[in-house]
Parts: C-alpha cells; structure tokens; sequence
C-alpha cells in the first residue's frame, strides 16, 4: 500500500516536470526525479530518529507540490471523496442537518425540511455531544462531519444538548438521500413584478432548479427578474452554460476554454427561456468560476445589468478523474475566456514572486474587448460591474458577535423564550429586546479589536522599538483613553448591522433556511438598489446600449 501511494505521488511529481521542460529532457527528468524521490524517502524512512508515518509523508509532498501550482489542482484520498462528491453533485447520504464548530462545541445551524433532522425533532443550537455513542470531544471536527454521513438507509445515533434541558436528548436517524437546494429561495418583490431568485452553487441540475423557479415567478407576474449569485464560489461549466441559455438564444458562444491539451467551445442548445425579461445579476467578491462565467457572458452580450461589487477573478477550469485506490485528482487544464474573448483569471500562477507569492495580473497588461454592443470590458481582474454597489457597512463588533457565536447562541435563547415570531418579511426586534440582548453579551467574555486599535498597538510597538515611545506616550494615552469611550458607544453605533444579523438567525430557528434568505431579501439594501435599477428602464438602456 505504502508503495503504491509513493508512486502515485512521484507520477504526478512527474507529470509536472514533463510539462514544464524541452521534450528531448523530459523522461531523463522524470526518472531522475522519481529516482530521488524514492531514495530520498527510503533514506529518511530508515535512519530519521524517531519513527515516521510514511502515508502522513507522502501526502505532505503531493500537497506541497500541487501547492506551488494552483489552489485548484488537488489529490482527494479515498477518505474524503464522499465530502467531495457533496461538493460536486450536491448530494450524500445524511440526515438533512448541516453543523458548525463553535469554540469546542459542534452545533447544529440548520435543519433542512422533510429531511429525517426536521422530522425526527432535531433543532438549530442543538449541541451534538455523542455520535454512535462516540465522544466528539475526542475526535476532529471533519471526522465527526463524515460519522454523521453514511450509506442511505443506515442509522445513526446522536446524543444532544439542548438549552433549558437538563439531560442529553437522544435521537436516532435512517439516513437517507441529501439533496442540497442550489435554490433556496425565490419569490415576488412586494408590491412589484419584479421576481428574485437566488442560486448559492453550480450543482450537478440546478440550471433544473432555476428553471422551476423562473417560471414559477413567471406565473405569479414577474416581468423584470434579478438572479442572485453573491457568494455563489461556482461549480460545474455545463450548468453555467444551461443557465446563460435561460436568457440568450441557441447557437450562441458561451465559453471557450484553452489549455495545452485541448480546446473547447460551449454554445447555447436550446431555445431561451425568455430572451427580452429585463435582467439584474447580482454578484460580489465571492462570486466566482461559473457565477463569473454566467455575469460575464450575459454581460458581454448587453443581456443584463451586472451589479454589486467586484467579483473573485477565478478564470480557471479543472478535470477531475478518479485515481488509484479509490482516490481523486482534480487538475487545472485549461483558463476560460467569455464570448468577447476576456479571461477574467486575476492571479497569474504561472509567474510567482520569488518568495512564491503570487500577484494578481497588472493593469498594464490588461486587454480591453467589446461586448455586443460595442461597450469597453477588460480581462484578468474579475468581472466589473455595470452598477457598483460597494458593502462598505461593516464593524469589527458585528464581525466578532457573530465568529464567536454570540449572535448565534442568542438566537437560540431568543426561540426558547417565544412560541413563534412574525413571518420573516415583518419581523423586527423592539428597541427593549435589543437591548436586553446587548445587557446579555456585556455578561459574557466578547473580545474584539478594531482596526484603529490594532493601529495603535503597532504604532506603540514600532515607537518603542525606535524609542520614540517615551515622546509619544503621552499622546498615545490619550487617543486610548478616546477609543474605549467610543467602545463604549459601539453598540449603538452599529445597532442596525448588529439587530440585523441577529433578526436574520432568530427567522432561521422559526423558518429555517428559506425564511432566513427571505428575512435577508426583505432587509437587504443591495436588492432594494437593484429593485430601484431594474424599474428605470432608461437607466437600463443606457448601461446597455440599447436602443
């Protein structure tokens, strides 16, 4: 076994050096290296002073190799190909509930509906303690995710705690066949025909999803639409490409991609499932791969306005191809270019710093291209939007109250004290129920630091370092003292952020996850600036160029 798992490791080794030299040296390279690698590690395996775990080795040296690569090129061992496969097809067999590490504790943040979680009782905040009667605290986080998963129609056995409970609850689950919903909520804008749909990942059939929930919105009168893929980090190409052809007609160029191996174009097969609906795609810095192919092909043919914020730049795409002993690798084997010819990959990979850092592509090397109607759009730093909508409103307060679980373990307290709230789109905290929760956190050990107080550290650090301190000091005192006077005011200041997320994960322990994003869609400025953008149509037909 132990040797297998060396040659595959030194065939990927040479794989590599076979694509980066001269033909003529490159099998002379690859048997030197696989040489030296094999003696190199024999040599340590036998004389390095304490004893070695050969397997813990070789997968240090894959990691590292395929590390000075690309993030993208990964080897998934056999045992934790189920979690990748949840990734890629957005199924597995579980219970419906999805969990998070909180400090020491694992907690259960959602519960998916007509799943055996929902049915068997299992709620949001439950603490997971026992599975199968195996002690978490023993045992690592993503082993304690992979005992929940399993063969459909096995069982599981969990032991809870619960707020205001004083046993450990037991439950016990059949797994069953997890569908993730790349879909989780679409519905009408009040009091408009404006439809809003939002898609969170490019899962095997969610262009199925979508489909459903357009026309859905169809049949309640939408006539302007706004798809939703902030946050959406992509997922498979032919999904992105199914989607496009939702809002472009047949025969048209999606994406081509270009590798050293091959090259591919993508086109539109179907007949649009409406090609005139006017069309908002909203996107941010976490939007990226097929949510960047999906904004900028609509972009590149004036199909829809793109707004929000800058998106990730991930111009890359990867084969993936089951490898020996049950394992995976999935490897970078082309870039994709959008249907004016832009590549919107920001970081250059194949040209590290000498420290192997990588740069993003400068400006000066930028390629300007046209989309259909004869606007200015830019390669290699993501896609631009039409409409920039920058999220600037954000505090280290909020950031912190929601990392380390202060808004989440509210929220469970919140549910225990009330029977049921308003539904999502009208509930509201009262100023009095703010603050009781603001009393509750000065009770417990919130730590956080702004950034102006971080500044102030590092300048204090440097002055004493230069020994400048002694001259400052004084100074350096008293814009401390003025910064814990305005903590003091923070609570405040940030009130509506803060109330905000807590409002967002009170809805989810009532209305799970579909009332937690309709809740967010209620509340949430971008969408209201989108509602305003998609309503003037001569704002429209001026980013556009259309007639």
């Amino acid at each position: 076994m132990k040797k297998k798992i060396i040659i595959s490791a030194v065939v990927i080794l040479g794989l590599t050096l076979f694509a980066f030299s001269p033909p003529a040296d490159r099998f002379f390279e690859i048997a030197k290296n696989l040489e030296i690698f094999s003696s190199l590690f024999k040599e340590v395996n036998a004389l390095y002073v304490d004893d070695t775990n050969p397997n813990r080795m070789v997968r240090h040296g894959i990691d590292a190799m395929l590390s000075s690569l690309d993030p993208y090129t990964n080897y998934i061992p056999e045992d934790e190909i189920e979690d990748y496969r949840t990734l890629n097809t957005g199924q597995y067999g579980g219970i419906g509930a999805s969990t998070i590490n909180l400090g020491n504790r694992i907690v259960v943040n959602m519960v998916f509906e007509n799943y055996p979680a929902y049915k068997n009782g299992l709620k949001i905040g439950d603490e997971i303690v026992r599975i199968n009667d195996i002690d978490l605290s023993k045992i690592s986080v993503d082993e304690s995710n992979r005992l929940m998963k399993g063969q459909v129609g096995t069982s599981v056995k969990i032991s809870v705690k619960r707020l205001n409970h004083p046993t450990l609850i037991d439950l016990e689950f059949k797994r069953e066949k997890i569908r993730i919903n790349s879909v989780p909520y679409f519905g009408m804008i009040p009091n408009s025909d404006v439809g809003f749909i939002q898609l969170t990942e490019f899962t095997n059939e969610c262009s199925k999803e979508l489909k459903k929930g357009i026309h859905s919105l169809k049949d309640q009168g939408a006539k302007k639409l706004i798809l939703d893929l902030r946050g959406n980090p992509g997922g498979h190409l032919n999904e992105a490409v199914e989607i496009c052809n939702f809002f472009i007609p047949k025969g048209k160029l999606v994406v081509a991609t270009k590798g050293k191996s091959e090259q591919r174009e993508y086109e539109t097969q179907n007949n649009p499932l409406d090609e005139t609906i006017p069309l908002i795609v909203l996107i941010n810095r976490g939007s990226a791969s097929a949510s960047e192919i999906v904004a900028g092909t609509l972009q590149d043919y004036d199909r829809a306005v793109i707004m929000g914020e800058k998106s990730y730049g991930k111009g890359l795409v990867q084969m993936g191809k089951p490898f020996i002993y049950n394992s995976y690798i999935k490897i970078t084997t082309a870039k994709y270019y959008t249907p004016s010819g832009r590549c919107i990959q920001v970081l250059d990979y194949s040209h590290r710093r000498p420290d192997g850092s990588v740069g993003a592509v400068p400006d000066s090397i930028k390629k300007e291209f046209k989309t259909s109607h004869g606007r200015s759009v830019f390669d290699g730093g993501g896609i631009e939007p039409d409409i920039v909508y920058d999220n600037t409103n954000s505090s280290e307060l909020a950031t912190a109250l929601v990392r380390q679980g202060y808004i989440f373990d509210y929220a469970t307290r919140y549910a225990a004290a009330h029977a049921s709230i308003a539904p999502p789109k009208n509930f509201s905290l009262t100023a009095s129920e703010y603050q009781a929760f603001v009393s509750w956190v000065n009770t417990q050990k919130l730590v956080y630091q702004t950034k102006v107080e971080s500044d102030l550290n590092e300048l204090r650090d440097i002055a004493g370092r230069e020994q400048y301190l002694p001259i400052i000091q004084e100074q350096v005192n008293d814009i401390q003292k003025n910064i814990t006077n305005i903590h003091k005011e923070d609570f405040t200041t940030y009130q509506d952020l803060i109330k905000s997320a807590l409002e967002q994960e009170i809805v989810a322990r009532y209305y799970l996850e579909r009332g937690a994003a309709e809740y967010t869609i209620s509340h949430n400025a971008e969408v209201s600036k989108a509602v305003e953008a998609i309503n003037n149509t001569s704002l429209a037909k001026k980013i556009l160029g259309t007639p």
